[in-house]
């Protein structure tokens, strides 16, 4: 489908809905529509969808296995230095990292593919961040996951292995401590 084709019908549900939309903010509401349906802002869905089999290599060379993490709860989190956002949520996942850490969560901060080793390094090395830090340098990760273009983006995977969260832009972090609450 399109864009125009998208466009059409996303105006034509504007004008049969039963709450008429003026024309004149249906120009304003008709990008931000297309956008929420596209994946173009911040959203949080649910599901149970399986989590991609991968393999992260940590800054410090090491190897994680996602499936080795089964049984526990996990976060993987896209980001990059350049990011205001991914900067921004830093220390909250830092603090739910050491709140939960000890109950079954990992977290797993994954850095974009353009986002330069050397800056990941820095910046991990100069906050202390307490949980693996992996690169992505040809963005294998990001298109496993769903083929992540934004950051932040965030996946809690449960202790089955099963997506039950995606988020695309800063957390809600008490939402997120209500959900690990329950999955813990």
């Amino acid at each position: 489908m399109t864009n125009s084709q998208k466009n059409t019908k996303m105006t034509d549900i504007l004008e049969r809905s039963s709450c008429p939309v003026p024309p004149r903010l249906q120009k304003l509401l008709l990008p931000l529509l297309l956008a929420l349906l596209l994946g173009g802002l911040a959203f949080a869905m649910t599901g149970r969808n399986a989590a991609p089999a991968v393999s992260f290599t940590t800054i410090s060379g090491g190897r994680l296995e996602l499936e080795q993490m089964r049984g526990k709860v996990v976060l993987v989190n896209f980001w990059a230095t350049s990011c205001s956002g991914c900067i921004a949520e830093m220390p909250q996942l830092m603090s739910a990292y050491r709140d939960y850490h000890a109950k079954g969560f990992e977290l797993v901060a994954v850095a974009m593919s353009y986002d330069p080793p050397s800056h990941v390094a820095n910046y991990a090395k100069q906050h202390a961040l307490p949980f693996p830090v992996a690169f992505d340098p040809k963005g294998e990760l990001a298109q496993a996951f769903e083929n992540v273009q934004l950051t932040p983006t965030a996946f809690v995977i449960d202790k089955q292995g099963k997506i039950v969260r995606h988020v695309v832009g800063e957390l809600d972090f008490p939402a997120l401590r209500a959900l690990l609450d329950k999955e813990l």
